[in-house]
């Protein structure tokens, strides 16, 4: 696996921001996370680069819940960038179920840019620690039962689908990840914390000095 450029910034957001735009421009294919931490930088980046029509826009995960759902990652994405756009993306990919998501992803090819966050206790999209998801070599999408709040169901990407990527980029802020962080950016390939397992052909971390303060 590849090693990872860390950038520790005053404002990751924007950093993130300007990554997603500069993807946008190039074209591609663009993985989008859920989660708080990535809001801010889907409303900058649609500032940045108000034109999308040469990328296709997929998720990582999903949480099992309608797309106006506050804890839905395609109903935060499609408020904080997708709407605000000029021009819409080439394709939206909404995870709506395992068998859909599984008949899209056949022809997608690798991924340009997959970017993740990282939750407290070491996981990416919906890939928990210990999980028997973390096992599946076989499939790009599988449905999984929540390992952390909110508690539904839900729908991820498959560690084989996450390396498949040119560039996988980590947007990681807030003291309470710095142990996540030194696990998975610095420590041991370890299925007790997932994110150390997802590396694509580059991969890179934007933190916030609170979160870097263990590496």
């Amino acid at each position: 696996m590849s090693d990872v450029v860390i950038e520790v910034v005053d404002d990751p957001a924007r950093v993130c921001a300007e990554r997603l735009a500069a993807q946008a421009r190039a074209g591609g294919s663009i993985v989008l996370t859920g989660g708080s931490t990535p809001q801010r930088a889907y409303e900058i980046a649609a500032e940045l680069e108000p034109d999308w029509s040469r990328v296709d826009v997929w998720w990582g995960d999903e949480r099992c819940v309608p797309p106006d759902d506050a804890r839905s990652n395609f109903g935060m994405a499609k408020e904080a960038l997708l709407d605000r756009l000029a021009v819409a993306p080439r394709s939206v990919h909404r995870m709506e179920s395992v068998e859909q998501y599984s008949r899209e992803l056949a022809g997608a090819g690798t991924f340009d840019l997959v970017l993740l966050g990282l939750g407290p206790d070491g996981h990416v999209a919906s890939l928990f620690p210990n999980f028997p998801t973390l096992d599946v070599t076989d499939r790009d999408v599988v449905g999984t039962p929540a390992g952390h709040e909110p508690f539904v169901d839900r729908i991820t990407l498959t560690l084989p689908r996450l390396r498949n990527a040119r560039a996988v980029l980590f947007l990681v802020t807030g003291a309470d990840k710095a142990d996540a962080v030194a696990r998975a950016l610095a420590g041991e390939p370890s299925r007790a914390t997932p994110g150390s397992l997802v590396r694509g052909a580059t991969t890179h971390a934007i933190l916030d000095r609170a979160a870097a303060a263990k590496l």
